[in-house]
């Protein structure tokens, strides 16, 4: 199935030499096509309704002059999504196999550059039901004391649908119905998700150990079907208990096997385990073999939480979860701290030092830290203090503090880390303090390097060296900006040996760096620091990058071609080229805007060029300048273009306007040019006898033998005195829409969906319905409306109003069929109309029946309404027959208006609707309710 919904933008129509046609887009709704539904929220706008799964088309049909460019956009509907991050730039937006978060608000935004654009939205309600999902909840009370206990089930019934879904409860096979037993109680629990409904048992019988069936309905909108679960209740029923295998916290070994077995312990359905993992999924290589997770060589990458869950329906699902971690270890880094109480920043003997050895692991607290001075084993004593988890440096941290340096503490000094019992490789690193092997770091940038200039495009090494330091330290760059990250992305990036390596500058890179030493694998002292400034050079930046310039012959022309930016802003070279050629002029002003000024000859059309250089490159402006006209504009308004002449022909109103008429010299005439599968029909030229096109003002050619039903291409181009303007073509095509064929072919039962292209209107206050005796609102108002379609067949469909709440006196409702085009068929001899005969069946049973108004809609420049038949009050309690003959004089479409009186008891209905060729037949007025319907609904 798939939906259509139509934005019709209406222009003006002007006829005639004189009239000004430019005119922006401005929009009026009109629908038809497949919805499920269509119908009005308490702020009177539209609503379509389709089934998830089911192909959604928007069409936004465009008028005005130039004919208007259309944009889709949308806002998030039910759930928050955006429409594909980008606008979709089409006349007809389709979306294949909707989704329920794909509904929300659709805007369609026409432009055409005249006046303010217009912007017409609709709401798309996307429909669903999903299987309904049963849980049973139990509780013992004591009752009396302890003389006994009552037992009390809940059985919870949830689904996510929409519209909201209605529930039955079942026993077995017979419906369960609160009035009729004392013993159950239905009700809608508070703050819930999705929509609820709930058995309660109150005191469980004997016979309440059933079967019981939930089944949801959405009443079969959008021909969505029932869907129902059932659960077995018996005395051996309860919820679900589970153990692990395991500890909460698993640490292995990357390449070792794990398996994780969750044991059932109690519950009754046997329940059903899973497994998953937080974060991400299970992994590719994970085998789960029933209730036991198999994860072969793991590695880091498979670590996280791992969650079993056992689920029968029965009370809460029992989840129980394990942490896997796998051992890692890397980025073995060292620090030296001289006597930080004396801010210093050499290995001076008789005071403190303290060297810091971290390295990156997981699990970061099951580390061990070994410390070794000249390979044995250091340990606590008055001298050598060791901290497991150093307080002043980063968690995870041991530090050897070596306390009142003697001569005899100068020595070479091994952090060595590894998980105990662990395969995982230790890592080492060694230190060497002498009077000689410490020193602090000295940064500088070389000479010349404090700024480095590179095109746009090219690379750059920034450079910041470490000389004197032991040992010597990585360098950290980043922007001195804070905001700005690093070409990277990172805010911060290492390098060892301080130089800074970047590709493909942009110049959006330019700007100063901060390069400093890293507190890591050297002395742990005040960072040394530098800048260095980068400068990116690009070639000028000018406006316009390119420019048609039209102008009439003989007029002075001027180009200009200004310098928006440029690095370096000083300009080495201007040139001006025409047609490749260079022209030979002054050496402009390297500081004013470049101009080139001359007088427009037949001779000096063409492509002109500004060539603007600097030291890093060179920018071009380029014009093309003529004197041709510029291109026609189709009108795409015109009503009833299309005209049947003698046999199988006919032909085409092509209208026009001209854009800028004025700006070239005087167009005399246009070449007009018709093909057919690229063979040319026709080719001559259009005489405007003098006249001059004026700007947004209507012209017309007719075309005569086109054949029917071919379509052909049009090709046009203004002349003038020196040249032709370019070509714009289009698409003429013989176009009859909903006429047909055979009188016998098109009686609209209003069983198919699509109700035969009729279509709601979108200026009246609510809508139509479609319904049979199968939809009926079961709650629906008594002594109205028919029981059945106009055959006495439950299944049938037919078309009624709905006069209850929030439905008022005066209230209209306005039903469209499609529109008839009367072009391709010829009246009586004599007469310049076609008779048409309009028949259909009415039943108004009620009170407070209002009034059916039957309109005859003639499309022309404007829509005109008449009342051809009309009916009011109660009229008994079958279907009638009405008809009538029509004469219009032009295309048409006629209108079902039902109009609500005082009261609810007002229900309208209609079927079986036929519009045929010729003048309608006398035939008895009252339904036979025996006579079998016809059933031919028209198909698109």
């Amino acid at each position: 199935m798939e939906l259509f919904w139509i934005l019709l933008f209406s222009g003006v129509y002007p006829l005639a030499w004189g009239q000004g046609v430019y005119a922006p887009a401005n929009a009026q709704i009109v629908h038809s096509g497949a919805a499920c539904n269509v119908k009005d929220d308490n702020i009177s706008e539209r609503i379509y309704t389709i089934k998830e799964g089911d192909t959604l088309v928007l069409q936004c049909i465009v008028k005005g002059h130039p004919r208007p460019q259309v944009r889709w956009t949308k806002t998030a509907g039910s759930a928050s999504d955006k429409f594909q991050e980008t606008s979709i730039y089409n006349e007809t937006l389709r979306i294949e196999g909707i989704l329920r978060v794909q509904g929300g608000r659709y805007y369609c935004k026409a432009d055409n550059g005249v006046g303010v654009a217009a912007i017409k939205s609709i709401r798309v309600d996307v429909q669903y039901l999903d299987k309904p999902v049963l849980t049973v909840h139990q509780t013992i009370s004591d009752v009396r004391g302890s003389y006994y206990q009552e037992k009390t089930v809940f059985l919870r019934c949830t689904v996510n649908s929409n519209p909201p879904a209605r529930f039955i409860w079942k026993r077995g096979n017979m419906l369960i119905e609160q009035s009729k037993d004392n013993g159950v109680d239905i009700y809608e629990p508070l703050y819930t998700q999705g929509e609820t409904k709930v058995l309660k048992l109150k005191n469980l019988r004997p016979k309440d150990l059933a079967d019981y069936t939930c089944q949801v309905s959405v009443r079969n909108v959008c021909n969505i079907e029932d869907k129902s679960v059932t659960f077995r209740l018996t005395n051996a029923t309860s919820p679900p208990m589970i153990r692990l295998s395991v500890n909460d916290t698993v640490v292995v070994d990357p390449g070792q096997d794990v398996v994780l077995t969750c044991e059932v312990t109690a519950g009754f359905p046997l329940p059903t385990v899973t497994w998953s993992r937080y974060p991400g999924p299970l992994p590719l290589s994970a085998q789960v073999r029933g209730s036991t997770l198999i994860l072969r060589a793991v590695t880091a990458a498979d670590a996280g939480f791992y969650n079993c869950t056992a689920v029968n329906n029965v009370g809460n699902p029992a989840r129980k979860n394990v942490n896997l971690v796998v051992r890692s270890m890397n980025n073995l880094t060292f620090q030296i701290t001289p006597d930080s109480n004396k801010d210093s920043e050499t290995i001076q003997m008789g005071r403190d030092l303290k060297l810091s050895c971290h390295v990156d692991a997981t699990p970061q607290d099951k580390v061990n830290y070994t410390w070794y001075k000249n390979g044995a084993p250091v340990f606590n004593s008055d001298s050598l203090i060791l901290l497991r988890s150093d307080p002043d440096m980063a968690p995870g941290t041991s530090s050897l503090e070596i306390v009142d340096m003697k001569f005899r503490d100068l020595a070479t000094y091994s952090c060595v880390v590894n998980f105990p019992g662990s395969r995982v490789p230790e890592l080492r690193v060694d230190v060497n303090i002498s009077q000689n092997s410490v020193s602090p770091p000295v940064l500088s940038v070389p000479q010349g390097g404090q700024i480095v200039s590179v095109r746009e495009g090219g690379n750059a090494e920034l450079v910041c060296l470490v000389g004197d330091g032991k040992p010597r330290p990585p360098i950290l760059w980043s922007r001195t900006e804070k905001d700005l990250l690093m070409p990277s992305g990172a805010p911060m990036v290492e390098t060892p040996d301080g130089r800074l390596r970047l590709k493909n500058v942009s110049r959006d890179m330019m700007g100063a760096y901060r390069c400093q030493t890293a507190p890591y694998n050297g002395l742990n002292i005040k960072r040394r620091e530098a800048q260095v400034q980068l400068n990116v050079q690009y070639p000028p930046i000018l406006d316009p990058v390119y420019q048609d310039v039209r102008s009439r012959n003989s007029q002075m022309v001027t180009l200009r071609c200004a310098v928006l930016r440029s690095n370096p802003p000083r300009l080495t070279d201007i040139r001006w080229f025409r047609n490749g050629d260079f022209i030979r002029m002054p050496m402009p002003d390297l500081k004013e805007t470049p101009e080139l000024k001359f007088k427009l000859e037949p001779t000096n059309n063409g492509t002109y060029e500004c060539r603007v250089s600097n030291s890093a490159g060179t920018s071009t402006c380029t014009f093309n300048v003529s004197a041709k006209p510029y291109n026609a504009e189709f009108y795409f308004d015109t009503p009833n273009p299309v005209r049947i002449l003698k046999g199988n022909n006919y032909s085409y109103n092509l209208q026009w306007t001209q854009r800028d008429p004025e700006a070239t010299d005087r167009i005399i005439g246009y070449w007009i040019n018709v093909r057919k599968n690229k063979q040319n029909l026709l080719s001559k030229q259009i005489d405007l006898k003098g006249k001059e096109p004026e700007k947004g003002v209507l012209m017309s050619h007719t075309i005569a033998d086109l054949r029917i039903p071919l379509s052909y291409e049009v090709r046009l181009a203004p002349i003038t005195t020196y040249s032709t303007g370019d070509y714009i073509s289009r698409i003429i095509q013989y176009s009859e829409p909903y006429t047909y064929p055979r009188p016998s072919d098109h009686v609209c039962g209003f069983e198919d969906e699509r109700i035969c292209g009729f279509s709601q209107d979108r200026t009246d206050v609510f809508d139509w319905t479609r319904q049979n005796h199968l939809t009926q609102n079961p709650k629906r108002s008594p002594n109205t409306g028919p029981d059945t379609d106009r055959s006495g067949t439950k299944e049938g469909y037919y078309m009624y109003i709905e006069t209850s709440r929030p439905r008022v006196q005066g209230d209209k409702a306005r039903l469209l069929s499609p529109l008839f085009n009367v072009s391709s068929v010829r009246g009586p001899k004599g007469s310049g109309r076609v008779p048409y005969c309009v028949s259909f069946y009415y039943h108004m049973k009620g009170k407070h029946i209002g009034t059916l108004n039957i309109l005859l809609r003639v499309r022309s420049i404007a829509s005109v309404d008449s009342v051809v038949w009309t009916k009011s009050g109660h009229q008994g309690l079958d279907w009638k027959k009405a008809f009538f003959d029509i004469s219009p004089s032009g295309p048409f479409q006629i209108v079902f208006e039902g109009i609500r009186d005082a009261g609810f008891e007002g229900d309208i209905a209609i079927d079986d609707v036929s519009i045929t060729i010729g003048k309608c037949k006398q035939e008895n007025t009252v339904a036979n309710a025996d006579t079998p319907k016809c059933r031919t609904p028209y198909q698109r």
